[in-house]
């Protein structure tokens, strides 16, 4: 089962950062790349545990839709989404957040098992594991941009 780390230090205080990481609508602004977006469950604002949200987007060129629920949630300092419905076998993505002198380290750990067994590993090696991690990081560089300029 890949895992992925990123760790992303932010110009902003903790709980900024925290309710940014969990808004719907700031989600697709960071993801606009794969034009996503919120299509079931809870469709715009913040995300509280408990709550379910169903997004669309297009990987691989592919629409997709992907149900995640928040399992856990501690604020302002961690929460972890669960996927209930999509394309992976599982995952859990974990969102942590400590305030530093001067800002914020935001770690984004993200779990997944990739769907038919070796087929699945095998793409996890040639491409899956690089364009997840690729995404979160990208995702994380976004969300510092929104925070630090004070949106």
């Amino acid at each position: 089962m890949p895992i992925i780390n990123h760790k992303q230090f932010i110009h902003a205080p903790v709980d900024v950062c925290f309710d940014l990481a969990r808004n719907v609508d700031i989600h697709t602004e960071t993801t606009a790349g794969t034009n996503e977006k919120a299509v079931g469950g809870v469709t715009e604002g913040l995300l509280e545990k408990g709550d379910t949200v169903t997004w669309e987007a297009t990987h691989f060129g592919i629409r997709q839709r992907l149900t995640a629920k928040i399992i856990h949630m501690e604020k302002p300092t961690v929460f972890v989404d669960s996927m209930v419905k999509g394309a992976f076998r599982s995952f859990t993505h974990t969102h942590r957040f400590k305030e530093e002198e001067g800002g914020t380290i935001m770690t984004d750990t993200f779990e997944y098992k990739s769907p038919y067994g070796p087929l699945g590993i095998l793409a996890d090696k040639l491409f899956l594991e690089k364009y997840m991690t690729d995404f979160i990081v990208s995702r994380a560089k976004e969300l510092k941009r929104i925070a630090e300029d004070g949106k």
